[in-house]
């Protein structure tokens, strides 16, 4: 067994003293719930994705809600998507009394696979939600087309897609344009851009944009700033059910000083990327991500499909006793216990065998922008040996 010459985390956040700083500034001003700092930092992420409206939120759970609130979804409808995602892909589409719909994913990655959509369309469905997985982009340009071809709102769950790309009508565009309905993204520590939690939603409808907007700050019909700031008295109004789904300028403060880097966070996730690909290419048994010719992805994790010999939980605890934490292929929301009842969801006719073999049989990498060339070679030449020494007991 390898000595322990490094401890390596599957992700870890870069935050340092600007976001101090920013925090310092937001709190000697008075001033740290939804107000001037999220409004700046609402204006500078769409600008970066080139998106007609960004509106911040608490998390990118409550974008989910809100997204699939606005395009009308609710009690009785279906909306189709994978169970192969984090359970708050599912959680959303409950939240408004709908049943989520699961389909496999692809082959060949970790996405719906839009193929099998087509099938699963009904009088109920009211929207599709797909997931940028892993920050790999899902594709879109069939998903969205279904969408359109059906009359059905196409929602995007890039909760990991932060600085992704997709081509996109012949050009390169950052994922939350956005090319479907609506974009939901998450700044959870996990990801590539963190306000230690947080979330954003990004659309071209403004309508939409200023329903998030009354919702998330429980239906008030005036926002904070405005009440304060002006000089005759304001009776704000509640003219429908909200939510409290704001984000701080704590958070927005933290938040633009992360969007601010997050293209030299993005090209070293690549470069890194890269490294693992040159190294684990040379390990035949593995099976390593890869971009589409259509995507660009941000990296925000790195994960390999393990032969049917190298047992999942034996080579994550291999990796642990040496320094290496990993996590397990991407949950299946319909294995968790949340979802037993099998009123609260259905499955398709294709079966999830794929998503199932991919949560068992994959194993998520350590990667982030601090990480070395030095830790990275260390995963790769554990990796190979736990491949070798498994393979030779098994021939």
């Amino acid at each position: 067994m390898k000595p322990a010459l490094f401890q390596i985390p599957v992700a870890k956040p870069l935050l340092n003293e600007l976001e101090v700083e920013a925090v310092r500034r937001v709190v000697l001003s008075g001033w740290v719930t939804q107000g001037p700092e999220v409004a700046a930092f609402e204006r500078e992420f769409a600008e970066f994705v080139q998106a007609d409206h960004a509106c911040a939120v608490s998390n990118c759970t409550t974008a989910l809600h809100l997204a699939l609130r606005a395009v009308g979804v609710g009690e009785g409808d279906e909306v189709i998507t994978v169970s192969h995602s984090f359970i708050a892909t599912a959680n959303a589409i409950r939240y408004c009394a709908a049943i989520p719909v699961f389909v496999d994913i692809e082959a060949d990655g970790f996405n719906i696979d839009p193929d099998l959509i087509l099938a699963e369309i009904t009088p109920r469905t009211k929207a599709i939600l797909c997931v940028h997985q892993l920050g790999m982009p899902c594709n879109l340009e069939k998903i969205v087309g279904i969408g359109r071809n059906h009359g059905i709102p196409v929602i995007e769950d890039a909760a990991c897609a932060t600085g992704s790309e997709i081509l996109w009508n012949g050009a390169w565009q950052k994922i939350g344009a956005p090319q479907a309905d609506i974009a939901c993204f998450s700044f959870h520590p996990r990801k590539v851009v963190t306000t230690g939690d947080g979330g954003m939603l990004t659309t071209a409808n403004a309508e939409y944009d200023q329903k998030f907007r009354l919702w998330r700050q429980h239906g008030m019909s005036v926002p904070d700033t405005v009440r304060h700031g002006s000089k005759q008295v304001i009776y704000e109004v509640y003219p429908e059910l909200g939510y409290n789904y704001r984000m701080t300028d704590l958070q927005a403060a933290i938040g633009r000083v992360q969007l601010a880097r997050l293209p030299a966070l993005v090209a070293q996730r690549r470069h890194l990327a890269e490294l693992y690909r040159e190294g684990l290419g040379n390990i035949p048994w593995l099976e390593t991500p890869a971009e589409p010719s259509w995507a660009r992805s941000n990296w925000q994790s790195y994960c390999v499909k393990l032969p049917p010999w190298l047992d999942q939980r034996d080579t994550m605890q291999a990796l642990l006793d040496i320094g290496i934490s990993t996590r397990r292929g991407i949950m299946n929301i319909h294995r968790e216990g949340a979802y037993a009842d099998k009123s609260s969801h259905r499955v398709a006719a294709s079966h999830l065998a794929r998503s199932v073999a991919a949560q068992e049989g994959a194993v998520i990498l350590p990667l982030f922008a601090q990480m070395t060339q030095n830790e990275v070679s260390f995963v790769v030449e554990a990796l190979r040996d736990l491949c070798i020494d498994r393979q030779a007991a098994t021939a």
